[in-house]
């Protein structure tokens, strides 16, 4: 069979989150841009183990609410309807 038909990279890549030490102040918020990046992307199981926080989680809801609020302010939709959705979750 030739070469050309050959599907050699069969996978995709995982997604990257950069994220800085847990310890940090920090942490936190990157963790909720980490799930929405996740959740954009069509991933949140990668970015829940990257972070170790789940979907939802209540720690976060600020940094959410403030993802929210700049989302709205600057016109990016898609970030602003998966921060509300991350909201409700952490409602239930």
């Amino acid at each position: 069979m030739s070469r050309a038909f050959v599907k050699e990279d069969d996978h995709e890549r995982d997604p990257e989150f950069r994220l800085p030490e847990p310890d940090s102040p920090y942490y936190d918020e990157a963790a909720a841009w980490a799930l929405i990046q996740g959740a954009d992307e069509g991933d949140s199981r990668a970015a829940e183990l990257s972070t170790g926080y789940r979907w939802g989680e209540a720690r976060l809801v600020p940094h959410v609410e403030k993802i929210l609020a700049e989302g709205e302010s600057a016109g990016h939709h898609r970030v602003a309807q998966l921060a509300r959705r991350f909201l409700r979750a952490a409602r239930r």
